[in-house]
């Protein structure tokens, strides 16, 4: 499935989230989950500068689903979000039986920026989602956002 105009208003707001992480001095990314019926359920955005490195949004948003959507619900909702899952936030999507993800920027895009920009890795290989968890429908990048993407990753990561 390609991404659609609703896809991108979507993502527009993952990439707010991501702003407002940023701005409160946390690394930008944003996640927003919707429904079967297209209504969003949960929204969050990274919070990992106090030290606990799984508060991701995709994770937070796979422990809200399993708390408070049935199993069907879960299997028929997208997950958007500014970045492509981590390997532990794909897994988590795959284990609570979320459905489609749709993400702005890619691991690889974020990965390659990085080197570019001469920024260690980090501890955990940035896999593809479908790596982790090849039964999942996957879709992204999103070339319309790859500026603002990269600007606020070199926001926060670019020495």
């Amino acid at each position: 499935m390609a991404i659609d105009a609703e896809d991108l208003q979507r993502l527009r707001r993952c990439v707010e989230l991501a702003r407002e992480a940023l701005e409160a001095g946390d690394e930008p990314f944003g996640s927003v989950l919707v429904d079967g019926d297209g209504r969003i359920r949960f929204e969050d955005r990274n919070r990992v500068k106090d030290g606990d490195r799984t508060r991701h949004p995709e994770f937070e948003i796979a422990r809200w689903a399993t708390a408070h959507m049935s199993p069907e619900e879960r299997a028929v909702s997208t997950v958007y979000t500014s970045g492509e899952h981590c390997p532990m936030c794909a897994a988590a999507h795959a284990w609570v039986g979320l459905g489609r993800i749709v993400y702005a920027a890619s691991s690889e895009q974020l990965s390659r920026w990085l080197a570019e920009w001469g920024v260690a890795p980090g501890p955990v290989a940035p896999l593809p989602i479908t790596t982790v968890a090849p039964g999942l429908v996957v879709d992204g990048p999103a070339p319309e956002l790859t500026d603002t993407m990269r600007a606020l990753y070199a926001a926060k990561f670019r020495p």
